[in-house]
């Protein structure tokens, strides 16, 4: 979807199928009054929400970050002691679990401030708090809380329209090389937070261009100090986080280093192509908006439903969404950013309500469905006119 399309989003009839506690969305007058009436509601739902948090969000921090270090701790232990294949995988598995909980559920959630207000969230509060993910942390909020999340799938202000050599909206210009993206994305997937430090701290910036007129994601320039510092941040966190997970462990076991050297590469690799099953369904597919270059929304309410357009959700079960972070509820996190992901899983149904009462799609279905969608619209914009050509050759 386009920001031509975007009106089609935001027209009077609601775009999803009531739910049987909904009303019927009412009718205003203008769309800027329809945008003023959504946002009334959702900053009500976020102030009512923030006001609760407190003990239960901390006491549900602590318990994944218990079951995270003790995953690390048996994790490692059987990658170390392991003499048959069955323990070996055993090892492998929890120290996945431990780097999924680390990334997703604990330390995104950290670093977009969600318990810097909150009295003994000490350990968590954004300011030098230290993910165990192979990406800086300073860059990433840079240019994940402040770049995409402020101006989702706007071109020229959104890095994330595109990742590396994949494009992942029309906003981003076809190049030659788009036509191999499929390829592309099995390649990059297996590596994929190596791939993002390299995105955000604007190394991948000093590279290649955006094909956009400001050809930068994230650098200012590409004058030597510029790409200088995008290296050193890059490699601030590469050095320490590579040594520990492929130097300084298998050295530990002295002979047998290679399985677990093994056992950490295979964990990294789980870890990344989760957590990319899980991103790339968040924003891309042939029902989502984008804008070009320049779109501003002209309230907080059409900030809201800019959201609510570039934005899916998917469904799974508790245990899932938790190794998720929380960002099968995408929808929910792109509204309020700052809420714990156990919040977001709460408030989730009302959100549905508010957007299906006011006319706006809200989208969901199953992860299969979901990432399905993505690919193919990832498929689809191998082309040169994206999902357009695929649908021209249909007819």
């Amino acid at each position: 979807m386009t920001s031509a399309s975007f009106a089609v989003a935001a027209s009077p009839a609601p775009l999803v199928p009531p739910l049987a506690a909904e009303a019927a969305a009412p009718t205003f007058p203008t769309l800027a009054e329809r945008h003023r009436a959504l946002g009334r509601e959702l900053d009500a739902l976020k102030a009512r929400v923030m006001a609760q948090l407190g003990e239960r969000d901390l006491a549900h921090a602590r318990r994944v970050q218990a079951v995270s270090t003790a995953a690390e701790v048996v994790g490692r232990t059987l990658l170390h002691v392991s003499l048959d294949p069955l323990t070996w995988t055993a090892g492998v598995m929890a120290l996945w679990l431990h780097k999924q909980l680390e990334a997703t559920e604990l330390g995104h959630t950290a670093l977009h401030g969600a318990y810097d207000k909150l009295p003994g969230g000490e350990r968590w509060h954004s300011e030098g708090y230290a993910w165990d993910v192979p990406i800086d942390e300073e860059a990433w909020k840079h240019g994940h809380n402040h770049k995409h999340h402020g101006n989702t799938n706007v071109a020229g202000k959104d890095p994330d329209i595109h990742f590396g050599p994949i494009r992942l909206t029309e906003q981003t210009p076809h190049r030659a090389g788009h036509a191999r993206q499929a390829w592309y994305l099995l390649a990059l997937v297996p590596t994929f937070t190596f791939g993002m430090n390299l995105h955000f701290t604007g190394v991948a910036d000093a590279l290649a261009d955006n094909g956009l007129p400001g050809k930068l994601d994230v650098l200012p320039d590409r004058s030597p100090a510029s790409v200088r510092a995008a290296w050193r941040k890059a490699l601030r966190k590469y050095v320490p986080y590579y040594a520990k997970n492929y130097v300084f462990f298998p050295a530990l076991a002295g002979p047998l280093w290679w399985k677990v050297l093994a056992g950490n590469v295979a964990a990294e690799v789980l870890r990344d192509v989760y957590s990319a099953a899980t991103i790339y369904c968040g924003h891309v597919g042939d029902d989502v908006a984008s804008w070009p270059e320049g779109t501003k929304p002209a309230s907080r309410g059409e900030w809201y439903a800019m959201q609510l357009a570039a934005t899916n959700n998917f469904e799974v079960s508790t245990p899932v969404s938790i190794l998720c972070g929380g960002l099968d509820r995408q929808i929910e996190h792109h509204l309020f950013p700052t809420l714990p992901p156990n919040r977001l899983r709460e408030i989730a149904p009302e959100v549905r309500v508010i957007a299906a009462r006011h006319g706006f799609a809200y989208k969901t279905a199953s992860w299969g469905r979901t990432l399905g969608k993505a690919l193919r619209h990832i498929r689809a914009l191998a082309k040169a006119d994206g999902a357009r050509a695929v649908l021209r050759e249909a007819a």
